[in-house]
């Protein structure tokens, strides 16, 4: 499982108790409460209508770059060499390659890299609807670039956000979107400038019961204690897998609690408005990293992935998968790794994940079509495979949190590595469909080859064809904006 930052998986390690916290751990809490009150201030003094964007630009970098010296002190600096020679190398290389080794601020760079790629190398035909959607037309200036990478709402714990997207925020765009009706067409409600107060209220009680959650209850089912000797020798399978099940249950709140924190930050300033719903309630979910209803709750592996560090599975998906010329799930599952850092577990963790991903994937769409009727039936179909989803995550995961290859392999071992097994001979004896990824390269090669028909015989030439194209992004895009990478 991926996260947004060297936060996540460093700075909010398992926590003793809440008197012992590492001045480390004490450090992120502290910036990232400061962060939300700078925000609040943010919103309210320097608003886009009562401030220009360049004011704005520059203190939101400054402010980021405080919060970093703060944290990291003069390692710090590392942000600011990483972003000046990443933009030379934009302008000078033409933005071809720029993966990086790190963690958010890689996410940011790539993201930007491709986007400008898109939009001044490459033909709007040559694009997906989402890469058409997010392609930057002009190379942004200095302080648009490390104002997007560094500003203080996203530098300690994302989220990932679009360059275009915080453009839009910073200029006062971003609060005039509205969300497409049933019937396609745009439609405004009145609300210029809706306020964040509901959403964040609500981010900060989910963040509250997830920390108190970590600092009580994880720690009393620790993770290691799926290989301790004596547990392996003298518990029963259905105890072996309830506590792997509850062990990885109760690990996941401090993910819960960073990256919700971030995400409520991010709406004190402003942004993160995605639009009205159909009953005109605005929507704050636009960098939203999870859904907690949904991750608990998953009966695939595919949800859990779709609902779980959402804006790294898009990075993921716009920056590999789409791109990827053979295998793109595997090319995907070891950016990732190699995006995490250096720990075997990491590894052994995508690896497997890969294995999951595509034998979860086979038993899907063989046998779930059987299944829906009568709702009996589904809801019994439903039951087994949330039981088989959350084993099969929670197995998945061990060396994630082990880090290390020889306690993986231990807990591997004391399973008889049975999972990795059903999942090969699931992938020998089921027949494998096409993959949605080419179907829908397929569904790109008609459009542009309609485009090209409307150019040469129809008198609205690309008024006709960009008409029809907005129609299918807001179709597909209501549905692939928070898609994961193995769609």
């Amino acid at each position: 499982m991926a996260t947004t930052s060297t936060t996540g998986s460093t700075l909010l390690q398992p926590l003793s108790n809440a008197v012992q916290l590492p001045i480390d751990q004490v450090n992120f809490v502290v910036c990232q409460l400061f962060a939300l009150l700078a925000a609040v201030w943010f919103r309210t003094y320097l608003h886009s209508s009562k401030t220009s964007s360049f004011i704005r630009h520059v203190v939101a970098t400054l402010l980021g770059l405080y919060l970093a010296f703060f944290c990291f002190g003069w390692y710090a600096l590392h942000f600011l060499v990483q972003s000046g020679i990443s933009y030379c190398i934009m302008i000078i290389a033409g933005v071809e390659s720029m993966q990086h080794p790190m963690m958010i601020i890689t996410q940011k760079i790539t993201s930007l890299a491709y986007e400008i790629h898109d939009g001044m190398f490459r033909k709007d035909e040559e694009l997906t609807p989402s890469q058409r959607g997010l392609a930057v037309r002009r190379m942004p200036s200095l302080l648009e670039y490390v104002s997007y990478t560094c500003n203080f709402m996203g530098i300690l714990a994302g989220p990932l956000c679009s360059y275009k997207d915080y453009i839009a925020f910073i200029e006062g765009r971003a609060s005039h979107v509205a969300q497409p009706s049933e019937n396609g067409k745009d439609e405004q409600h009145g609300k210029a400038d809706p306020s964040p107060n509901a959403a964040v209220t609500e981010k900060l009680l989910v963040c509250g019961l997830s920390l108190l959650f970590h600092l009580t209850i994880s720690n009393m089912l620790p993770v290691e204690y799926n290989i301790d000797e004596h547990f392996q020798a003298t518990a029963s399978w259905p105890t072996k897998a309830t506590y792997l099940y509850v062990s990885l249950l109760a690990a996941r709140p401090k993910y819960y609690f960073a990256w919700t924190l971030a995400d409520a930050i991010n709406n004190a300033a402003g942004f993160g408005f995605r639009g009205y719903d159909k009953n005109g309630v605005a929507r704050w979910d636009l960098i939203s990293n999870l859904r907690i209803q949904q991750i608990e709750m998953s009966t695939s592996f595919k949800m859990f992935l779709d609902n779980w560090n959402i804006q790294t599975a898009l990075w993921l998906k716009r920056v590999c998968y789409e791109r990827a010329t053979f295998s793109p799930t595997i090319q995907t599952f070891f950016l990732s790794a190699i995006w995490h850092g250096v720990y075997p577990g990491y590894y052994l963790t995508f690896l497997t994940g890969v294995l999951m991903t595509l034998a979860a994937r086979a038993v899907r769409n063989n046998f779930r079509h059987y299944f829906l009727e009568p709702p009996q039936l589904k809801l019994f179909y439903d039951l087994i495979t949330w039981v088989a989803t959350q084993i099969t995550i929670s197995y998945t995961v061990v060396p994630f949190v082990l880090l290390s290859i020889k306690p993986s392999f231990t807990f591997y071992s004391s399973w008889y590595y049975c999972l990795h097994v059903c999942s090969i001979l699931v992938l020998l004896l089921l027949p494998v469909k096409k993959s949605q990824r080419r179907t829908s390269t397929q569904e790109n090669v008609h459009l542009s080859q309609a485009k090209k028909f409307d150019e040469r015989d129809n008198p609205l030439g690309q008024n006709s064809f960009s008409t029809m194209n907005n129609v299918c992004n807001q179709n597909r895009d209501t549905g692939s904006r928070h898609s994961s990478l193995t769609q």
